[in-house]
């Protein structure tokens, strides 16, 4: 990935797109049906002609053509475009998603709010992650390097005894939609201790998901680290030991408390 991350890194390729023939009312309940779509580029091939939102349709009869309620004068974004210049035209317009094409004017792919939120969050965590390796190594007197890759949760050894149940609505919002931060994890001779993302790791497990996207330290031999000796002694081996804490139990609910 640029330095400069660009639309073209993080746009979704895959399209779902509408055909200007296509009556409102298959669109209608194609939109109803999808848990992810509000609007469609309506395309002729590969070809952008236009964009059809839910608000497009509201007042149409059931058995109008697309071509004759779609938004013709849409802005749409290049591959090469910064992902900050795409962010200040969805803001700005108010548009949710904004179709990518390429020179031909074809259709390669879309970017949304959401995609442009992952692409800041992306940004800051490696510089979380930059800061534990140098730590590690500075402690340890050792030179680590990081992998990216999906982890399962169930090889995970947790450093932290309780999470917090409100903030878990929060994390399971967040992976629903993409929007979730990688884990940061220590490989320290394939055993797999999580450093950070409690919260995200419970909130993965209750929507069933089995693993999850890591930035993963690894060291290049055993070593004894504080963390895996605090997690031993408070009885920590896998997520189902730490515990889900109420709301009404959360620190700040009791400093809340005390000040009233």
């Amino acid at each position: 990935m640029t330095e400069t991350p660009t639309v073209g890194d993080y746009m979704t390729r895959d399209v779902a797109t509408v055909s200007p023939d296509d009556t409102v009312g298959d669109v209608t309940e194609r939109i109803v049906e999808s848990d992810s779509h509000d609007g469609y580029p309506v395309c002729e091939t590969r070809r952008v002609d236009g964009f059809v939102s839910a608000r497009d349709l509201l007042n149409a009869d059931d058995g109008a053509r697309i071509f004759t309620v779609m938004t013709e004068d849409i802005i749409v974004a290049h591959p090469d475009m910064e992902v900050t210049d795409a962010a200040r035209v969805i803001l700005r317009s108010g548009i949710q998603k904004l179709p990518v094409v390429n020179d031909a004017n074809n259709l390669v792919g879309i970017i949304s709010n959401s995609d442009v939120v992952r692409s800041q969050i992306e940004r800051a965590t490696p510089e979380k992650v930059g800061k534990l390796m140098r730590t590690l190594e500075r402690i340890h007197g050792l030179e680590v390097h990081q992998e990216r890759r999906r982890v399962s949760l169930e090889r995970l050894t947790p450093t932290q005894t309780r999470v917090y149940a409100d903030e878990l609505e929060g994390r399971s919002y967040e992976l629903e939609r993409g929007l979730a931060e990688p884990l940061v994890v220590i490989d320290n001779d394939g055993d797999l201790l999580l450093a950070d993302g409690h919260h995200r790791v419970m909130a993965a497990d209750r929507l069933k998901i089995a693993e999850t996207d890591a930035y993963v330290i690894v060291l290049p031999h055993r070593v004894d680290l504080g963390i895996a000796r605090t997690a031993e002694r408070e009885g920590l081996e896998t997520i189902e030991d730490i515990e889900v804490v109420d709301y009404a139990h959360h620190p700040l609910m009791e400093t809340t408390r005390r000040l009233q």
